[in-house]
């Protein structure tokens, strides 16, 4: 597990890098341009995804094998909602989504498999409390970036951007 874990933190960052390259193509007004989606505009998907990240790693943060990791950590944000605006512009946004990565990058190396069946108590955004197993949590927090980044690269499509390849199946290697 802690295998495709670290493989999925390579995707997420992998896939950022990329995403926010695609979009550092389009003018600051198409980035914020409402384009239907659940969070409106490119901005606000990529601004989604940022906060909720943030919120989840501030959870992950009280996990007791994650204790020193969690000061990497300070000076970032701390979101209450899902909808927070981080940034007022792409490139503000890119910064803190490197930062971000970086803390993702190293959450697997940190752990090991039997941290992964622990419990993790935290309040959720409704302030309902919550205890759940951290590895299935953990699972849902890439699911949550993918789910959310196919949105960003069909918004890039549609405003003539093409990303190109996505698929996680290009970061695992080719034993042929």
């Amino acid at each position: 597990m802690l295998d495709a874990l670290r493989l999925m933190a390579s995707y997420n960052g992998w896939m950022n890098e990329r995403l926010y390259a695609a979009a550092a193509q389009l003018p600051e007004t198409a980035l914020h341009q409402d384009r239907g989606a659940f969070f409106g505009s490119l901005c606000g998907t990529l601004s989604h995804i940022a906060a909720a990240d943030l919120i989840w790693l501030h959870r992950f943060a009280r996990h007791p094998a994650l204790t020193e990791w969690g000061r990497s950590l300070d000076g970032l944000p701390s979101p209450s909602s899902l909808t927070e605006g981080l940034a007022d512009t792409l490139q503000a946004l890119a910064t803190l989504r490197t930062r971000i990565d970086g803390c993702i990058a190293a959450l697997p190396d940190r752990l090991v498999e039997d941290d992964l069946g622990l419990l993790l108590e935290y309040g959720n955004t409704a302030r309902r409390a919550q205890a759940k197993r951290f590895g299935p949590l953990l699972l849902h927090f890439f699911n949550h970036q993918t789910h959310h980044r196919g949105q960003a690269t069909t918004l890039l499509f549609q405003a003539g951007v093409d990303v190109g390849v996505t698929d996680l199946n290009a970061l695992i290697a080719n034993e042929a």
